[in-house]
């Protein structure tokens, strides 16, 4: 809205120029987001202590996280706040991609906050029926993926590609037509459910989504730049430009919260965080045609998410456990890493899969 307000006013203030920059914009949401997220944590902290929206700790967990009792939850409230309310103020609200990027990721954010809001009301770390959690990220996803065929379909002038670009190779971009749609849905439920797994230590699934978020400024950025986007062989959609504004407003909500999340916690993110970011994190991916590049870039994500499928196969199939525990960080905790030691080294990981996954971009 800020953008609208001020950058036609441009013409007798010469300084509003800036406004016209994605550079600016991206920043000063960047900084909006952090300033939200810092000045209402205390405030939504006490709130939900008031309240009594605590943190109800699984039995079945590492014994040392029953001190994490109560502890306020539902903190992704400040996120989605933080995030969401820059890139509306800062972006091109006549952007489509601005739009699908908001939507998908309040969507998911309003599934994760039935899901806590039911954990809270029953005293139970059992929310939504699993079959009934995937139904609605399904249905999101799907909707999303139909929009996103409609634009490729639009005439005379389609506003998106169903092609998808595989790191390390130049000329294998495949035009997947109808089967597009089905991609999107497994990324969207795959990955909306691989950041609510990593979200079992104090600050690792913001600290390791944070990393990921900025990554994806700088594809969003240059997806949008003619000249860097055919330097790199990249699919080139300049609206997807904007994205740069509300990946910025990922980053900056993400270090205002983590500066409450860190150890120790006083505010846990729940599900209306988790699955909001997933969700965030894949549409980005999706929009900018980094479909592929996104399970590089969010390395740690996917080896939390395949860590519980290992396991869950391993019983199922053999009667053993291949990890002590379920994700891969309670795993760590178990052989006798500290929390912080884990998350600290979760957070290398994080930064190696994320430069790697640029350096690819001129290995292919």
């Amino acid at each position: 809205m800020l953008f609208h307000l001020l950058y036609p006013l441009r013409t007798s203030l010469s300084v509003l120029n800036v406004t016209g920059y994605i550079t600016f914009r991206t920043a000063a949401a960047s900084l909006t987001a952090l300033a939200i997220s810092l000045a209402l944590g205390p405030w939504l902290i006490s709130t939900l202590r008031e309240f009594q929206v605590g943190q109800v700790i699984r039995h079945e967990g590492p014994a040392t996280h029953a001190p994490k009792a109560g502890t306020p939850t539902m903190g992704g409230l400040l996120i989605l706040t933080g995030a969401l309310v820059p890139t509306l103020l800062w972006a091109d609200l006549t952007n489509i991609y601005i739009w699908i990027a908001v939507l998908s990721t309040a969507a998911f954010g309003a599934i994760g906050f039935t899901d806590d809001y039911l954990k809270i009301v029953r005293r139970s770390h059992h929310g939504l029926l699993p079959r009934y959690k995937l139904a609605a990220q399904f249905v999101v996803a799907l909707l999303v993926g139909l929009t996103l065929l409609y634009l490729a379909h639009r005439q005379p002038v389609p506003l998106y590609s169903t092609r998808v670009i595989f790191p390390f190779f130049k000329r294998l971009i495949p035009d997947l037509g109808w089967w597009y749609v089905p991609l999107t849905i497994v990324i969207l439920v795959g990955w909306s459910n691989a950041v609510n797994l990593t979200d079992g230590l104090d600050g690792l699934a913001i600290s390791t989504f944070a990393i990921s978020a900025a990554t994806f400024t700088a594809l969003a950025y240059v997806t949008g730049h003619r000249v860097l986007a055919q330097y790199l062989s990249l699919v080139h959609f300049e609206p997807a430009a904007e994205l740069t504004i509300f990946c910025g407003s990922l980053v900056g909500a993400s270090l205002g919260f983590l500066w409450y999340n860190s150890y120790p916690a006083d505010i846990f993110m729940g599900d209306v965080g988790s699955l909001a970011l997933g969700g965030a994190l894949a549409t980005v991916a999706i929009l900018v045609k980094q479909e592929i590049l996104l399970h590089i870039v969010g390395g740690v994500f996917v080896l939390e998410a395949a860590s519980v499928i290992i396991q869950v196969a391993s019983f199922q199939l053999r009667g053993k456990r291949v990890f002590k525990m379920a994700p891969l960080h309670h795993h760590f905790e178990l052989i006798g890493w500290s929390e912080p030691k884990v998350i600290t080294r979760f957070i290398i990981a994080a930064i190696i899969f994320a430069l790697f996954s640029l350096t690819t971009l001129k290995l292919r």
